[in-house]
């Protein structure tokens, strides 16, 4: 049986793990806003939205898409088009045996998205290489692109990604925690747009 102290303890430690990844969020408000701003431009240009993951990155993806589909706060906002790319589980599988499971997310970029369409991708490591081809096929059919990772990036994403927000952590928990703290930051400015939404808080 675990001590109570023990369990404070590791609450408390986790807790100043936490807060100091999310104070890191200040060193690169730039690229959050600039990432904001595509994913607005996006939508309002009445373009798609494609995530993908592996993982709890992928449940991050689907968590992404559920809340801008449906709902975040406004009720009445209209369904927008952000697509999680990890639900299908006969074209994962498929891809996945026939090909190679770094091609599961590639080839539906491949097949539905279209010049000017926005692909986001959720890797904490930054190494996932299903994640990193469909950041590069998303380059060659001219969308934009977002990265969610953590500090020990690959610098691949760099080159391939126009914005590339990078939690300063290598505790994969921790990252998680902040991209489901930013997934929601961007939910919330999606809300508040006058020209996607012009419904009342609910």
């Amino acid at each position: 049986m675990v001590e109570e102290r023990g369990l404070q303890e590791q609450l408390m430690t986790r807790r100043v793990e936490l807060n100091q990844a999310l104070r890191s969020l200040d060193s690169i408000w730039s690229e959050i806003e600039e990432a904001i701003v595509c994913l607005y431009v996006t939508l309002t240009s009445n373009k798609r939205v494609f995530v993908c993951g592996n993982g709890g990155s992928a449940a991050d993806a689907q968590h992404f898409a559920a809340e801008l589909c449906g709902k975040f706060e406004v009720i009445g906002r209209r369904p927008l088009p952000v697509i999680a790319l990890t639900c299908n589980t006969s074209i994962l599988t498929a891809v996945g045996n026939d090909f190679s499971f770094e091609e599961i997310f590639s080839k539906q970029i491949e097949a539905h998205a279209e010049e000017d369409d926005l692909v986001i991708g959720f890797t904490t490591s930054g190494q996932s290489k299903n994640v990193l081809n469909a950041l590069r096929v998303a380059k060659d059919k001219k969308c934009s692109t977002i990265c969610f990772t953590g500090r020990d990036m690959n610098n691949y994403l760099m080159r391939r990604c126009d914005h590339t927000i990078k939690v300063d952590s290598n505790k994969t928990a921790i990252i998680q925690d902040v991209h489901g703290f930013l997934i929601h930051y961007f939910c919330q400015i999606i809300d508040t747009s006058k020209e996607l939404n012009n419904a009342k808080l609910g």
